[in-house]
């Protein structure tokens, strides 16, 4: 009987992304991924040191594992940033886990679990330093047209706040032809999206020999991408965003018109505490040569609020910078130490009812901003790739991304096939596969009903797909748009769920060589 997987993936992109690389790796063993927890012979945690209560949350889960295990067969393994910061403690806080395994070796999963079970003791295994990278093994993505791919590990900054770079290492930057090369093969199985990751996406290349590929000279080569729709990355530092990059940002065709642009503090003084290498007068001149460059861009950000030694004055700081940077979203978090991070040792922590007093009214603010930069899109048409759920609430609505990244719900055609689809009705007429769609004028035959062209039959609207519609209603976190006025099936053709496709190892191999 095959015996099934489960991964669960706390915190970031990152992790999001190297737990496809761990059921990747895990199929190419020969496993199928599970339904559920009553379903898996394997339960992997890929687990989180920056959120807050990230312990608890870990030890927790692994409480009510172990009742699972009691019950029945059950194998637990534990990888992450919190297993690369607590090492063999995991072991000593829950020995009912088999298996412990840090950030820099994800490639060693598939042995341990070996060893696990050949020895009948549970295994851990931790480097200081990357063996390979994640982007070379094997995949099984959560998306067939959207992807992950990461352009480097680790991080050089020194942020007061962040445990990131002790638990990643050093950045380590892959070279601009392997990266193209694996977006041009994603491009070839049919996807639309590929957003890049890096701890800090605009110091790229600077580890490279000869520092001659920088970020800038990635997005001008993935502009030559066939196929790519649209290109997206996260995240960069302010203090490394130079002009070059923003000039390759103008140029690049597929890239899609959003940047996330962590913010953290509006006050010059919190800023240097933080150590993060740049002022407000600087951020707002990046800002700014980035709308004046790119039309019609978005902006999201990151804003710690209640950092140690923080007065009423730097948070009226901050609010200002907010009022005048006019961020479409921000991510808003109230500080609460990090064991391991130098800001947990500061003097002046501030009190936690300060702390959620301020962060109450910059979220007071922001939703201001969000819901005015939203209204401005009213009777616009916006286009949005279609993703993969519908509501759970509301079976009428489907949802889907603009090119801006705004969350944007629009009326689902009203039939659905076998398969989950949903056929474009609601006066959406389908003159054949990859042509648009078109409302029909009142009194025209399907006004107000479904049409099927005799040509191509019903025309469907799934996930993957990009359509357009127009913006009618407007809210700080989302859009609604009305039916449909313009379909793009996704091409058919090859699946980019698994990258390469997964095959049985050798017993006890390691796929692909050391970097370097």
């Amino acid at each position: 009987m095959t015996e099934r997987y489960l991964i669960r993936t706390f915190g970031c992109q990152m992790n999001e992304h190297d737990s496809e690389r761990l059921a990747g790796l895990l199929e190419a063993e020969g496993l199928e991924r599970a339904a559920g927890l009553d379903d898996a012979d394997l339960v992997v945690l890929n687990t989180c040191a920056v959120r807050e209560n990230a312990d608890n949350k870990l030890y927790g889960t692994l409480g009510h594992l172990a009742t699972t295990k009691a019950r029945r067969g059950l194998t637990i393994a534990v990888g992450g940033c919190l297993a690369q910061k607590d090492q063999h403690r995991v072991l000593e806080r829950a020995p009912w886990v088999d298996v412990v395994f840090g950030t820099h070796n994800l490639h060693s999963l598939p042995v341990l679990l070996r060893r696990a079970r050949d020895q009948g003791t549970a295994q851990a295994e931790f480097f200081d330093e990357m063996q390979r990278f994640p982007s070379a093994l094997p995949a099984r993505r959560a998306s067939d047209w959207s992807a992950w791919v990461a352009i480097s590990v680790g991080c050089n900054n020194t942020c007061t706040f962040c445990i990131v770079p002790s638990l990643r290492g050093k950045e380590r930057s892959r070279p601009v032809g392997d990266v193209v090369a694996e977006v041009q093969a994603l491009a070839d199985a049919g996807v639309l999206e590929v957003s890049l990751l890096g701890q800090n996406v605009n110091s790229y290349g600077t580890d490279l020999p000869g520092h001659r590929q920088l970020f800038g000279d990635l997005l001008r080569a993935l502009d030559g991408v066939e196929g790519l729709e649209r290109l997206r990355f996260t995240s960069p530092n302010p203090k490394d965003f130079r002009e070059d990059v923003v000039e390759a940002m103008a140029a690049c065709r597929p890239l899609c018109e959003h940047v996330h642009f962590p913010l953290q503090s509006g006050s010059d003084r919190v800023l240097r505490l933080m150590r993060r290498g740049y002022r407000r007068r600087r951020y707002l001149e990046i800002l700014g040569s980035l709308r004046a460059a790119i039309p019609g861009l978005a902006f999201s950000t990151d804003i710690i609020v209640g950092f140690p030694g923080e007065t009423e004055a730097d948070f009226a700081d901050t609010l200002d910078l907010v009022e005048q940077a006019r961020f479409d979203s921000a991510f808003t978090f109230q500080y609460s130490p990090r064991p391991g991070t130098e800001a947990a040792t500061m003097p002046d922590q501030v009190p936690p009812g300060v702390v959620k007093d301020r962060f109450q009214r910059l979220l007071r603010l922001q939703e201001r901003i969000s819901l005015d930069a939203n209204r401005a899109l009213l009777g616009t048409e916006v286009e949005l790739l279609v993703e993969q759920s519908t509501s759970k609430t509301d079976p009428t609505r489907m949802s889907g991304r603009t090119r801006t990244n705004k969350l944007c719900h629009f009326p689902a055609p009203p039939a659905a096939d076998g398969g989950g689809h949903h056929r474009a009705g609601a006066g959406v007429e389908g003159p054949g596969a990859g042509g648009s769609l078109r409302a029909p004028a009142v009194g025209e035959p399907g006004a107000g009903g479904r049409v099927a062209d005799p040509g191509a039959g019903v025309v469907e609207v799934a996930p993957g797909d990009l359509v357009t519609v127009r913006v009618e209603q407007a809210a700080p976190h989302h859009l609604v748009g009305g039916p449909v006025l313009d379909h793009r099936p996704r091409p058919v053709g090859g699946s980019c769920a698994a990258a390469p496709a997964p095959g049985p190892l050798p017993a006890g191999a390691v796929p692909l060589p050391l970097v370097g």
